[in-house]
């Protein structure tokens, strides 16, 4: 039996910000892949947390992008981190499926859309203290 997955906006936060910690943890340990792969696990449950509280209906997906779109619906400014958000999208795929080749993903790359991507987190994080 598959268990069911929270509708609760503040359940997906608090994991949100656990993997959101967990980026730098990877960082330091010199594993710029997972540190890539929570850095999307991290963004995916910031808006998945953000649109239920718009009441969005939950959706499987790990494609920051129609995400993203969803958003832009509540929140237009997103717009500008779309292709951020393709980016660390790639992050996860790269993990998460055997690939052929080295993925080439750096520390700099995940830091650089760390950087990037923190504007955002910081308004989804202003919306639950509104």
């Amino acid at each position: 039996m598959k268990p069911e997955e929270s509708i609760y906006p503040q359940d997906w936060l608090r994991i949100a910000e656990k993997d959101f910690a967990r980026v730098q943890t990877m960082l330091n340990a010199d594993d710029a892949e997972a540190a890539g792969f929570y850095l999307q696990q991290a963004v995916e449950k910031f808006l998945k947390a953000f649109l239920l509280s718009k009441e969005w209906r939950l959706l499987r997906i790990h494609d920051l992008e129609p995400l993203l779109n969803a958003a832009l619906e509540f929140e237009p400014s997103f717009e500008e981190y779309r292709e951020t958000l393709q980016l660390i999208t790639g992050f996860y795929f790269v993990e998460r499926y055997p690939v052929l080749l080295e993925t080439g993903i750096t520390e700099e790359d995940v830091r650089n859309a760390l950087g990037r991507i923190r504007p955002m987190v910081k308004s989804i994080r202003r919306n639950f203290l509104e």
